[in-house]
């Protein structure tokens, strides 16, 4: 299985750095990938939602697992060999940088820039951006090119800060200007993140400690995390029921449920009926 869009061309402007995304992948691996580096200016972004492999760069082996995460920038030397007893599938992005038209690089790109080579795990949903981005260049709404060239810029800030533990300072003075900040913050990941919510990332994004953090959200909801979690992955789940087309088990993996029966038992506790109920009564309303 490979998905590729290999002639999207797309460019983005972070601080001044021009860059350039000629190819963009998903493949599930059944064969070892030969070992190889790329020129000065080129990056590629792994991302490992499933399965098992292993990766050689520069001589050294990483053990790939779920959610792992990788950089290999310019003249490393990697190979990728993948597990038989369960391929592992991959999200692939390269990245050129094309110009520069500032004398002074910002941190968020000196630290991208400086680092050839990073192997981890992913904290701050760069798999959720994956799947945005590739639905946006398969269905091709109106806009979708911007949207993804907006996608890839926070792909390169989610990646830096997976493996860039400085926080810049925050200024105390614009505390109506943080208020407001937070608050977007919260928005947009309750509204984009519905899949991965975590306390914890949502804490880091904020720079605040997950105490704070439930103190916020109650302060701004009159709710707990957990419920703000319940109300955006049931308020997802009531519009792809709809679509009959999706089936139970899609729907549930689409939302972040490690099972159909664990979404069913979210679902009939939240709506007081089963998705296949609900699904019945919104597809086929009742006459009167």
């Amino acid at each position: 299985m490979k998905i590729a869009y290999s002639d999207v061309d797309i460019n983005f402007t972070i601080d001044g750095v021009a860059f350039s995304v000629p190819n963009i992948i998903f493949e599930r691996f059944t064969r070892t990938i030969p070992s190889h580096s790329h020129g000065k200016g080129c990056y590629e972004i792994h991302y490992i939602p499933f399965g098992y492999g292993r990766l050689k760069a520069n001589g050294r082996f990483y053990d790939i697992t779920p959610n792992t995460l990788y950089v290999t920038g310019p003249h490393i030397e990697h190979a990728q060999f993948p597990l038989s007893h369960d391929h592992m599938q991959e999200y692939c992005v390269y990245i050129q940088t094309k110009k520069i038209t500032q004398k002074t690089i910002s941190l968020l790109l000196n630290s991208f820039m400086s680092t050839p080579f990073w192997f981890g795990k992913d904290n701050h949903g760069i798999h959720a951006l994956m799947k945005q981005m590739f639905k946006e260049l398969e269905c091709k709404y109106t806009g979708y090119q911007k949207q993804v060239e907006l996608l890839l810029a926070q792909l390169l800030i989610s990646l830096v800060r997976n493996y860039d533990n400085k926080k810049q300072a925050r200024d105390h003075s614009a505390s109506g200007n943080l208020i407001y900040s937070n608050s977007i913050i919260i928005e947009e990941y309750f509204l984009y993140e519905y899949a991965s919510l975590s306390l914890n990332t949502l804490a880091d994004k904020l720079k605040l400690s997950p105490r704070q953090t439930q103190r916020l959200i109650w302060k701004y909801y009159g709710k707990s995390f957990q419920q703000k979690k319940a109300d955006a992955r049931m308020s997802v789940a009531s519009l792809l029921l709809k679509d009959k087309g999706r089936s139970i088990a899609y729907i549930a993996d689409e939302l972040g449920y490690s099972s159909p029966e664990h979404f069913s038992a979210a679902f009939r506790k939240y709506y007081n009926m089963s998705p296949s109920e609900f699904r019945k009564l919104n597809i086929n309303p009742p006459e009167f």
